[in-house]
């Protein structure tokens, strides 16, 4: 799975919500549920990358990396963009 599939598909929940989606029930309880979702799987890459091995530090990534994704929708910011912001900064 691309990281733009994956935020296509967030963004189709946030936009068509449905009842059992974790994803919709995010955007639902807002921002700070959001962000402390963020804060919280940051903090599980920290402690894996601690000595919980190879495989945690996978699965703590790609937490952060979905809820950052779920971040980045709510605030209407773009993966092309983050990554225009990247390719500035390499320069």
């Amino acid at each position: 799975m691309k990281i733009k599939d994956l935020y296509d598909t967030i963004l189709d929940r946030k936009t068509n919500p449905t009842p059992k989606s974790y994803t919709a029930r995010l955007f639902s309880e807002g921002q700070d549920e959001i962000c402390k979702k963020v804060g919280e799987e940051a903090i599980e890459v920290i402690i894996a990358a601690k000595g919980q091995g190879t495989q945690r530090i996978i699965e703590e990534v790609s937490d952060l990396t979905y809820h950052v994704l779920v971040l980045m929708a709510q605030n209407g910011v773009t993966p092309d963009e983050v990554l225009a912001e990247l390719e500035k900064r390499h320069k």
